[in-house]
């Protein structure tokens, strides 16, 4: 009966709601079709739809967030960077160990124009899992559609926190103007 289908799916959602409000860390796409017995794409479909309810869920490179709580207002700055894959690590441990989330990474495309990737990378451990997964799929890091040229948008609790990231990035090279 297409009305059970349809309860089916409501209540799914619903599910996917509670695992993923009260869950103090992202949770991946397979897992959630693990815990649904469905396919990874009915819940990427769920999320849509979710998403189109107007609820705050964030895809991130460690999964699935929903954004609950209001955060406190936070430092947030645009670093233009400029380095090459083997060096993408290097450079997420240095933001995370200043404190620095690493929200979004952005490239500017000839093609597409702007194309911006949500990362929320706080932590060594997170940075390791990110460069882990992109060898592990064989995924291309968006830097290297612009030849190393990137964007990060950065959080941190105080503006001097990224100053002193970005002074580190400096002194390492990674920062795009070093480069003309």
């Amino acid at each position: 009966m297409s009305n059970g289908k349809k309860l089916l799916g409501e209540e799914r959602r619903k599910q996917i709601i509670n695992w993923l409000t009260s869950a103090h860390t992202p949770i991946t796409g397979s897992e959630l079709s693990k815990r649904s017995n469905v396919s990874r794409q009915v819940i990427v479909q769920d999320i849509s739809i979710l998403k189109a309810q107007k609820h705050p869920i964030i895809a991130t490179a460690q999964g699935y967030l929903y954004n609950q709580m209001k955060k406190p207002e936070l430092a947030k700055r645009m670093i233009a960077c400029k380095h090459y894959r083997e060096q993408a690590k290097e450079e997420l441990f240095i933001l995370v160990d200043h404190g620095l989330t690493v929200s979004q990474v952005m490239v500017e495309h000839a093609i597409y124009g702007e194309i911006t990737a949500s990362l929320m990378v706080s932590s060594r451990h997170e940075a390791e899992q990110f460069c882990k997964r992109v060898e592990e799929t064989n995924s291309s890091l968006l830097s290297e559609l612009t030849d190393g040229v990137h964007l990060h948008l950065v959080e941190a609790a105080t503006e001097a926190q990224i100053d002193k990231a970005v002074l580190e990035l400096s002194r390492k090279g990674f920062l795009l103007d070093e480069y003309e």
